[in-house]
C-alpha cells in the first residue's frame, strides 16, 4: 500500500518594493519547513518580487507535482485574498490540483504572537491593567476584514488590557478607526497610564513604517515588532494547510465564520469616572461593547 503524498504548501505572499518584505517572508518559510521536515514548501509573490507565483506553480507542474495547497500569507480576508488570489491560481497550470487555504487570521495563535512582540519590546503581564494597547492593521475597507479587526480588539481586551483600539496605516476607514497616531492619543486621553502600539501586520513595508511613525509622532510608550516570523505564525501557516491538504482527495472545503463587534472596549478596571467620557467621546465615530 503505497503512502499518500501530502500536497505541496505554495505560500503566497502580497510583495513590497521594500526588500525586508520578502527577507521577513522568507525566514518565516524556514521557520515553517523546519517544524515540518519532508513538506515540500515554495513562495510565490504576487507583485514586486520573485518568484511570482505563476512562475512557482508552472515549476512545480514541470516537476510533476499534481496536488497544491495555495496559502495567502494574508491576515483578513480582503480584496487580495478575495480577487488578486483566486485570479492567479485560475491561470495555473491544468495538470495542478490546487486548493486554496484560508488566510491566516483570526486566530488565537497570532494574539499570542502579539503577545510575543509587545513582551519583547517590555511589556510586562503586570502592566496589562495600567496599558492601553493600538492594535494598529494596514488597514482595508472590506466589510469582513474590518469586521474581524473589531472582533480581534475585543477579544485581545478581554485578556486584562486596560482599553485595546483598533487603527488603520490607511486612509478612510469606513469604521472609523483612527490613525495609529490618533488611537495613541485617544487612549491616551482616556487615561491609559501607559500605550503600546502592536503593529497587526507580517512584515517591514510603507504601511508598517507608516505605523512606526504614527507611534512616534504621537509619543507611544511602546512600539512592538512586526510579527514576522515569530514561531506562532508559522503554526498558522501549518494549520492553515492542514485544514485543506486533509480534504484535498474528497474535494471538501473549508468554512470559517466571522462576527462583527465594536471598536474600543474597556476593561471593568477601566476608571469609572472616566469611562462616561469616553464612551461619548467614541459613540459618533464607531460601536463599542
Amino acid at each position: 500500500m503505497r503512502t499518500p503524498v501530502r500536497p505541496a504548501l505554495v505560500v503566497i505572499a502580497h510583495g513590497s518594493r521594500d526588500p525586508r518584505h520578502a527577507a521577513t517572508v522568507h525566514a518565516l518559510v524556514r521557520r515553517v519547513r523546519s517544524l515540518r521536515p519532508g513538506l515540500r514548501v515554495a513562495t510565490g509573490f504576487l507583485d514586486f518580487d520573485v518568484p511570482s507565483v505563476h512562475g512557482v506553480l508552472e515549476s512545480l507542474a514541470t516537476e510533476g507535482v499534481r496536488d497544491v495547497v495555495a496559502l495567502p500569507l494574508l491576515l483578513t480576508r480582503a480584496f487580495h485574498a478575495k480577487a488578486d488570489v483566486p485570479a492567479v491560481l485560475r491561470d495555473a497550470p491544468p495538470r495542478l490540483r490546487i486548493r486554496q487555504a484560508e488566510v491566516l487570521g483570526p486566530s488565537p495563535l497570532l494574539l499570542a504572537a502579539l503577545e510575543r512582540r509587545l513582551r519583547a519590546a517590555g511589556v510586562a503581564r503586570a502592566d496589562r491593567p495600567s496599558t492601553g494597547v493600538v492594535l494598529a492593521s494596514a488597514g482595508s475597507t472590506d466589510p469582513e476584514a474590518i469586521a474581524v479587526i473589531a472582533d480581534i480588539a475585543r477579544k485581545w481586551r478581554q485578556t486584562g488590557w486596560l482599553a485595546v483600539r483598533p487603527a488603520f496605516a490607511s486612509a478612510g476607514s469606513p469604521a472609523g478607526f483612527p490613525r495609529t497616531e490618533e488611537a495613541v492619543r485617544e487612549l491616551r486621553s482616556l487615561g491609559c497610564d501607559r500605550v503600546a502600539v502592536a503593529p497587526y501586520v507580517l512584515a517591514p513595508g510603507f504601511l508598517p513604517d507608516r505605523i512606526a511613525r504614527g507611534a512616534r509622532d504621537a509619543d507611544a510608550d511602546v512600539l512592538a515588532d512586526v510579527l514576522g516570523a515569530a514561531p506562532e505564525v508559522a503554526r498558522v501557516v501549518l494549520e492553515r494547510y492542514d485544514g485543506v491538504s486533509d480534504v484535498v482527495s474528497d474535494g471538501g472545503t473549508g468554512v470559517c465564520r466571522r462576527s462583527a463587534a465594536g471598536a474600543l472596549w474597556l476593561s471593568a478596571e477601566f476608571p469609572a469616572p472616566l469611562r462616561g467620557a469616553a464612551l461619548a467621546q467614541l459613540a459618533s465615530r464607531s460601536p463599542l461593547s
